[in-house]
């Protein structure tokens, strides 16, 4: 899957003055590089829900969700720089079809340091100060995401010519970013006033579950057809596959936590209905993300064995990983079984080991100049 040419910039044109090109590579930094602070991220966040009682392990969380929120502040002045800059290439980026749908990757970003801020960098910058900053980010990331969620399927609609085989899990990342507002949205219930304004928030996270499961139903078939229909995605998007993992976690995550914060915005009735749907869906949702890991891992490996390159897509592997890790966390909060503690830890493992691999080569590609590189030709 090929994305389209490259104009010259419009500082860069003959017609007009020339401004000194400081960064040139930020011409190709696309929105896709968001997905290296969600990466980042969600390794605090998962592992602030484990059931570890390690020493120093605390600390290093910290560390880790200072670090995505540095990234997140640099990426955000680099991309503001890009479209300065650069806006041709961005506009070019919206009617890409294999580049637009990145653009999820903004609101997750938000919504994943915002949830960290208040998860683990309370003990760092004071709980009154990590709401303020959850709230924002939360605010900010979901209306990001909800125009997303309308704005990328309008172009696909509207403006982008897609071929039949060219589905990809890809086109997942904006429909899933309503269903990391509805995961962390929760943790926001309990600092406000009681009554209509915790119900009116737990509520609206059901309504952003709805929406992303939803529209996630009306696309994954589509990808699943692509797969037996026309084979296996291209190398360099192989690791892509691990994209659908994204809602399955991240939405046993939103009703696990939101079953937890239902106490104290709704009557004990609904609570309980709540408490028993999250369970009731979490459980078969976990079990099929289970066997589509196996499938994915299986088509990497082939991938790895045919030349499969690092690529940026290689951050795909972490925050869906991630979302499975908090999703077994939960499961074994709502249910007491021991056995979802130790998926969880397993899970994150992995997910460590990925965001260590995925962050050395990212660091070891920006050391060298190699990063971030213009797109090109996928391979089969």
């Amino acid at each position: 899957m090929a994305t389209l040419a490259h104009a010259p910039s419009r500082s860069t044109a003959a017609t007009g003055p020339r401004l000194p090109d400081t960064a040139p590579s930020v011409r190709h930094l696309g929105p896709n590089w968001y997905a290296a602070v969600m990466g980042t991220a969600i390794v605090a966040n998962a592992g602030a829900v484990l059931p570890l009682d390690v020493p120093g392990l605390g600390v290093a969380y910290r560390v880790v969700w200072a670090l995505s929120a540095l990234m997140l502040l640099t990426l955000l002045a680099a991309r503001a720089v890009h479209w300065a800059r650069h806006g041709d290439q961005a506009r070019r980026h919206l009617l890409d079809p294999a580049v637009a749908p990145f653009y999820g990757c903004l609101a997750m970003a938000l919504l994943a340091v915002g949830g960290g801020t208040l998860a683990v960098g309370r003990e760092v910058i004071g709980e009154p100060a990590a709401v303020a900053a959850d709230a924002a980010l939360w605010v900010l990331g979901t209306l990001v995401g909800l125009t997303c969620a309308v704005a990328v399927p309008y172009l696909m609609v509207t403006r982008h010519r897609i071929e039949p085989s060219s589905a990809s899990p890809v086109w997942l990342l904006p429909l899933v970013a309503p269903m990391v507002s509805a995961a962390l949205g929760p943790a926001l219930v309990p600092y406000l006033p009681a009554g209509q304004w915790r119900a009116a928030l737990l509520f609206a996270c059901y309504a952003l579950f709805g929406m992303s499961l939803l529209a996630t139903l009306l696309v994954l078939p589509l990808v699943v057809s692509r797969l037996i229909h026309h084979g296996p995605l291209p190398l360099a998007l192989t690791p892509t596959l691990f994209l659908v993992l994204g809602p399955l976690g991240q939405s046993t995550t939103a009703l696990a936590n939101l079953a937890h914060a239902a106490p104290g915005a709704v009557d004990a009735s609904a609570a309980h209905a709540m408490g028993a749907f999250a369970v009731l869906y979490g459980v078969p949702v976990m079990g099929f993300a289970l066997l589509w890991l196996a499938l994915a891992t299986a088509m990497v490996v082939r991938a790895v064995r045919n030349g499969m390159g690092f690529a940026m897509t290689w951050w795909g592997f972490t925050f869906p990983l991630g979302t499975c890790v908090t999703g077994a966390a939960g499961l074994a909060r709502s249910t007491g079984l021991a056995a979802f503690d130790a998926l969880a830890v397993g899970l994150f493992v992995l997910l460590v080991a990925a965001v260590a691999v995925a962050g050395t080569r990212t660091a070891v590609g920006l050391a060298r100049g190699n990063l971030p590189a213009p797109p090109q030709p996928a391979t089969t």
